[in-house]
């Protein structure tokens, strides 16, 4: 629907979005080491199967063969959101992360955003594993996650000017609410009409849903939802001097 490019949103809080640089250099090595494996891509197949969720092996009863099994299981709800099937799609989730997380971490500081980050993720997972607990699919893509950065901007900053290429191809500065509105709107109609598809729309509203509400639990007290300002409490707000009335008087 869109491709985001940047966004007109100072921070106020930190100085710069160390999380959101580790979250997304760890992404990136994560790709190159299983893309840049040889040709005949057993690392990626070992990964993919041992650090994916497998809603089948989470909720099946189903188990790994020894050898594909690199961590305890619960761990696949938060290791598949660092794994990633192309370039493209490690591009898309970074971008979206690079755009849209850096204003969150600072409206939530660094070690709650690192948190909020991997609950979102595991709700991805949880919703994904709920609706097709069957499935012996792996999980892999940082996009869970990503959509609970998504609807966590939104609820933060909605009117604030978003430079996107709408189509992929036209350039538009809007207010934050039309883009990202729109892309939760999709995510909620695909679940509905691509089931079975290979894109895990459940894992994106799982992401959504978790962070549209951790945000309002996790965010900085001073920090206000919908871009609404801050307005000072009565008793701190200081008035001009007045100045005393002076009586006139009228010349005969």
């Amino acid at each position: 629907m869109f491709i985001p490019l940047h966004d007109r949103n100072d921070l106020d809080h930190i100085d710069r979005q160390y999380v959101t640089l580790i979250i997304i250099g760890v992404n990136v090595l994560a790709w190159l080491a299983t893309a840049l494996s040889g040709s005949s891509g057993a690392l990626t197949e070992a990964a993919v199967l041992g650090l994916g969720f497998i809603p089948a092996v989470a909720y099946g009863g189903a188990e790994l063969a020894p050898e594909f099994v690199l961590v305890p299981e619960p761990v696949t709800y938060l290791s598949y959101a660092f794994l990633h099937a192309n370039f493209m799609h490690l591009a898309t989730n970074m971008l979206f992360l690079w755009v849209f997380g850096d204003n969150v971490e600072d409206a939530l500081g660094h070690f709650r955003f690192l948190v909020f980050y991997l609950a979102c993720a595991a709700a991805g997972a949880v919703l994904h594993g709920l609706l097709d607990p069957g499935s012996q699919a792996p999980l892999i893509g940082a996009s869970g996650a990503v959509a609970g950065v998504v609807a966590a901007y939104l609820v933060l900053h909605p009117r604030v000017r978003v430079w996107v290429l709408a189509l992929g191809r036209i350039p538009l500065p809007l207010p934050a609410w039309i883009p990202l509105a729109l892309w939760v709107i999709y995510q909620f109609v695909m679940i509905v009409i691509d089931q079975g598809g290979s894109i895990s729309w459940a894992a994106h509203v799982g992401g959504i849903i978790a962070g549209a509400i951790l945000v309002v639990l996790m965010k900085r007290r001073e920090v206000p939802l919908f871009d609404r300002q801050i307005v000072s409490p009565r008793s701190v707000v200081h008035k001009g001097a007045s100045v005393p009335r002076v009586p006139r008087r009228w010349g005969r």
